[in-house]
């Protein structure tokens, strides 16, 4: 399977984790739980056997900051993922992966402040369309207040975006440890976090459908997943990547649509495409740049 397949196939697999985990009838800290004990086995495994078989000789030191970093890295998204995943429990999977997708327009704007990057001013235009469309497609039109608005749980789908923009941001400063075995410390340290408040209760009145949901959900959405997407991002280019990206949310929202029957109405219709065109944004070097 060449980089490019395996890329695009990682993003399908993303794009339906949001109907897989509603179908699983888990709150989001046992779902969570059950994704990192997952990726923690299968990813170690892969970790382990491509160790063996790389020369010893040849090893590069890695730098003690840079485990440091993918612990912080690794709570970072652990609550990322808690937030994601209870969002579903307040409202509908396109609505929430929508907001989701505010996150590489935070990467952005955040980036500016803590590295001292330039923003240009189409940037910031973008931002502001992405920005527009969430709160569309989270249906503030529908509430008569503010307070209403947030009190559906769309707090948790921003929270969601924001802590994965901070987990893409301080990645950044790991430069030598793979990026498999960065992912296999982030999900073993949330195994450890999160066993002493897991409920076990939760699992005891589970179908066998919920389990077969569950079970894929942490082997193939999570370790199947996490494999073919880092095996892949080396050998891919930029552009290629920011295109096929958008297969995960329009495989969530399609999904969506058509086996939960959710309906947008014309606004949050129109809040889907501005949150498209804003995630459609890549910085290019000879725009104007202005500092925020």
């Amino acid at each position: 399977m060449n980089a490019k397949l395996k890329f695009a196939t990682s993003m399908v697999i993303f794009g339906s984790i949001g109907l897989f985990s509603v179908k699983t009838d888990l709150p989001s800290i046992e779902l969570v739980f059950i994704r990192c004990l997952s990726a923690s086995i299968v990813l170690g495994i892969i970790w382990c056997f491509q160790t063996f078989k790389v020369d010893q000789s040849n090893k590069v030191t890695v730098p003690k900051k840079e485990y440091l970093l993918a612990i912080l890295c690794g709570v970072f998204l652990i609550i990322n993922w808690l937030f994601f995943f209870h969002s579903f429990e307040f409202m509908p999977i396109t609505v929430a992966v929508s907001i989701y997708h505010l996150a590489p327009v935070l990467v952005l704007l955040i980036g500016s402040v803590l590295y001292k990057e330039k923003v240009t001013l189409l940037g910031l235009s973008f931002f502001v369309v992405c920005f527009i469309g969430t709160l569309l497609v989270g249906g503030i039109h529908q509430y008569a207040s503010v307070a209403d608005f947030l009190s559906t749980g769309v707090l948790w789908a921003f929270g969601a975006a924001f802590f994965y923009a901070i987990t893409s941001l301080t990645g950044k400063g790991i430069q030598t440890l793979s990026p498999l075995l960065t992912t296999v410390i982030q999900t073993s340290l949330g195994v450890v976090l999160l066993l002493p408040v897991i409920d076990w209760v939760n699992f005891t009145n589970l179908t066998m459908e919920n389990w077969i949901y569950i079970i894929v959900t942490g082997i193939i959405h999570t370790g199947l997943v996490f494999y073919l997407f880092f095996s892949s991002l080396r050998d891919l280019k930029a552009q290629t990547i920011a295109t096929l990206v958008f297969l995960d949310p329009i495989v969530a929202i399609l999904l969506d649509v058509a086996i939960l029957d959710y309906r947008p109405d014309l606004y949050q219709l129109l809040g889907i495409l501005l949150v498209f065109v804003g995630m459609s944004y890549s910085p290019k070097r000879k725009e104007v740049s202005v500092k925020v």
